[in-house]
């Protein structure tokens, strides 16, 4: 192990005992590069890493902080990584995407408001409506992401969203069989407002989970070629 992974390690057993807590200041560079055992220029270059992972950050003039390490800023920097992911890496995202989504579909049947329901079936009749590939992919983005704050777990909300995001560099809901798969998704988005508004989490689960395995085998039989976001 080189000394700037000596370095890294030593971080993050400080931050992960505890003894570097959460928007904690890290002691002065000579004490602490002296506690790893590592020069300053490998602490430095531990620390720059480090940020770059959203766990530290350095403040000018004031020295070198814990991040506050809540899940959204970390799983950003994990973003990063699933955007390079190609189809068949994506698809083998998709058993945990279930799981996620219909977790949070079931969270929401028992959470969901007059006012959250009223949003998601506004959403479905949009959909219904528009025949833009790309409103009816804002729409669908929409969707889901009210769901996973009715669910009222931000951090599940952020992993479905990392996943969807990559997915939709695939833009399958465009071409000639977008229409199918555009009309297949709102059938499922109906059947998941539906168990929603019976508050019944069991129907909920199984239709998002149905509805994200029907995207699943969309991909695996258009294997469309990813393109950039606009």
């Amino acid at each position: 192990m080189g000394a700037v992974e000596t370095a890294m390690q030593g971080l993050r057993n400080k931050i992960a005992s505890g003894e570097l807590a959460a928007g904690q200041k890290c002691p002065p560079e000579a004490e602490l590069s002296a506690q790893l055992g590592v020069s300053r220029s490998s602490l430095r270059e531990a620390v720059r890493a480090m940020s770059a992972l959203g766990v530290m950050e350095s403040r000018h003039g004031s020295g070198t902080y814990v991040s506050s390490l809540e899940p959204t800023v970390i799983l950003q920097n994990f973003a990063l990584l699933v955007d390079l992911l190609p189809l068949d890496g994506l698809l083998e995202l998709f058993e945990i995407r279930r799981l996620m989504e219909s977790h949070a579909a079931a969270a929401a049947a028992a959470n969901a408001t007059p006012e959250v329901l009223a949003k998601l079936t506004a959403l479905v009749e949009s959909m219904e409506a528009t025949t833009d590939p790309t409103e009816y992919s804002e729409l669908d983005s929409q969707f889901h992401e009210e769901i996973c704050r009715a669910s009222g777990n931000s951090t599940l909300a952020a992993l479905v969203g990392l996943f969807r995001s990559r997915g939709g560099h695939f833009r399958i809901f465009e071409g000639e069989e977008g229409v199918e798969v555009r009309e297949g998704s709102t059938v499922g988005h109906g059947a998941i407002v539906d168990a929603i508004a019976r508050k019944d989490p069991t129907l909920a689960a199984t239709a998002a989970a149905s509805h994200v395995a029907q995207t699943e085998a969309w991909l695996k039989k258009l294997r469309p070629a990813p393109r950039l976001q606009d």
